[in-house]
């Protein structure tokens, strides 16, 4: 039952940053023989890919704007890779157990997604980028510190993580009004840049 809690902080984890979660989670399995860790994501590909991914996600999670615009194909790929690795936890046999990870990693995935692109989206209608940036650094660590939390201690790992997406999700709700605010304002830059018709 230990895949449980893992999947759920590890469905956290990709929420924030899917690229990173499949990246630690090979090489911890790789290199510590955590028999928990999917073979499949400790393929030397897999961990080169995901590996280029998370470098290029690391610095557009820092720019502002580009966050947000790099968080809408993420609503889709951040939960699917939340599912992909509860199914091959489960051993991706097509049975209940299998549907029961996938569903436990991409719904917890895709909410802790939501709660994230609310707060940076909030974050980005600040004028100064201390706030994005320092928002960026925390989900990296705690990106860090909860998957490999998973793979060590997954009760652990699923409390915390736990913990973590009541506050991001709390904090979401409260930053509602600036998100709107900032989305009004994402809708007016872009409206700025393109060409009008009428000239």
């Amino acid at each position: 039952m230990e895949m449980l809690p893992m999947t759920f902080a590890a469905g956290w984890a990709s929420g924030i940053n899917a690229y990173a979660t499949v990246l630690l989670l090979g090489l911890l399995g790789r290199f510590l023989g955590v028999d928990s860790v999917p073979a499949g994501l400790q393929r030397t590909d897999v961990l080169i890919i995901m590996g280029v991914f998370a470098v290029i996600e690391l610095v557009a999670d820092k720019i502002p704007v580009v966050d947000s615009i790099w968080d809408v194909p993420s609503t889709v790929i951040r939960p699917v890779a939340g599912a992909a690795i509860g199914a091959l936890m489960a051993g991706a046999q097509g049975d209940l157990w299998t549907i029961t990870l996938a569903s436990v990693g991409g719904l917890t995935a895709l909410v802790s997604h939501l709660a994230k692109a609310s707060i940076r989206l909030a974050a980005n209608s600040s004028p100064e980028p201390v706030t994005n940036v320092g928002a960026s650094l925390a989900g990296d660590v705690g990106v860090v510190g909860v998957t490999t939390l998973a793979v060590l201690y997954p009760v652990a790992a699923a409390v915390v993580a736990g913990i973590l997406l009541i506050i991001m999700v709390i904090l979401a709700i409260v930053l509602l009004r600036f998100a709107r605010k900032g989305w009004r304002w994402l809708r007016n830059r872009r409206a700025q840049r393109e060409p009008n018709p009428s000239l």
